[in-house]
């Protein structure tokens, strides 16, 4: 139903996690945990929501990691 979802963190990832990776995982996992690829007429508005929460709580999550022996690792604000 889905690909798997990368992991967004250096040095996993070369750079830092750009909005659109952290909002395509997060798609992704509401895509997954619904059952759903596209959401009915109906669903759509409580499906863009859960994306939006879950991309927001991702960027605060990576936001606040520390790396071992690479200090705080911080996003650049988009």
């Amino acid at each position: 139903m889905c690909r798997s979802i990368k992991t967004l963190r250096p040095p996993v990832l070369p750079e830092e996690a750009t909005e659109d990776e952290i909002r395509a995982a997060a798609l992704q996992y509401v895509r997954k945990v619904s059952g759903f690829r596209a959401p009915a007429a109906h669903n759509r508005e409580v499906f863009d929501h859960a994306v939006e929460l879950i991309a927001a709580a991702t960027a605060e999550l990576l936001d606040g990691l520390e790396v071992r022996g690479a200090g705080a690792v911080a996003r650049k604000a988009g």
